[in-house]
């Protein structure tokens, strides 16, 4: 028997993740982010690189990332430490039209809702072939430097772009950055990878793995343009109306 299709009929506000959500996983381009933080760390405190490794990933289970973790406890720079971070290449990342097609498709306003910087979020973006898609980028800054999973992150979120939580929809890469989503009255979408690399990251701010499940998850899916095409949407259900009618 056919699975039914997700019913996402209520959603006219469609909020994504970027990294590990927009682009796969699997192109390995968050470990060259990944490498640049423990890069900036080893510079900024004299550390060796398995201590510089420790504690950034200390900081990103306890802050929600690695920099919130350097600003309260070094009072470092967030501006330079984005820019540090976010010099890489691009080129693993490959174009997407197919997610872009079925992304025009979605009824209502597209946000991309990060934990990076509008500057990263554009690079990525126009890499994709995604940037026309997208009504507006919430990045770090606009979140006053707080990352998700805060709940005030979220807050200021729905409330900067008069969102409502019952009509909206949140695509992430980690399962926890749903829990406040969920609480708040979003529906939640996980999208799941096999990456090799996931398995080095901290259980609780990783990457999710297929057929992983969550209360707090409404949806889970590996592959978000196909996820996309087949749900159930305002503007589908109008035109299979109109072409039964």
């Amino acid at each position: 028997m056919t699975p039914p299709r997700p019913d996402l009929r209520h959603v006219d506000a469609w909020v994504f993740d970027l990294d590990n959500t927009l682009y796969p996983a699997t192109c390995n381009l968050f470990r060259e982010i990944d490498s640049r933080m423990a890069a900036f760390i080893r510079e900024e405190l004299g550390l060796g690189p398995d201590e510089a490794r420790r504690l950034q990933k200390d900081y990103y289970v306890r802050y929600g990332t690695t920099m919130a973790g350097l600003m309260r406890e070094h009072d470092v720079c967030p501006e330079r430490f984005m820019a540090f971070v976010h010099d890489i290449d691009l080129t693993p990342v490959a174009p997407a039209p197919e997610l872009c097609a079925a992304i025009e498709a979605l009824p209502g306003r597209k946000f991309v809702f990060t934990n990076g910087s509008a500057k990263h979020a554009a690079n990525v973006l126009g890499r994709l072939g995604l940037s026309h898609c997208f009504d507006e980028v919430f990045d770090i800054k606009e979140a006053g430097w707080t990352p998700k999973p805060h709940r005030v992150t979220y807050e200021r979120f729905l409330a900067a772009h008069a969102v409502a939580p019952s009509r909206a929809a949140m695509f992430e890469d980690i399962a926890h950055n749903l829990k406040e989503a969920f609480e708040l009255g979003m529906t939640t979408v996980l999208v799941a990878s096999q990456a090799d690399w996931i398995a080095d990251e901290p259980d609780e701010k990783r990457p999710a793995r297929p057929g992983e499940a969550y209360d707090y998850v409404h949806h889970i899916t590996d592959d978000l343009a196909g996820f996309l095409r087949g749900c159930e949407t305002a503007a589908g259900f109008a035109q299979h109306a109109k072409e039964q009618a």
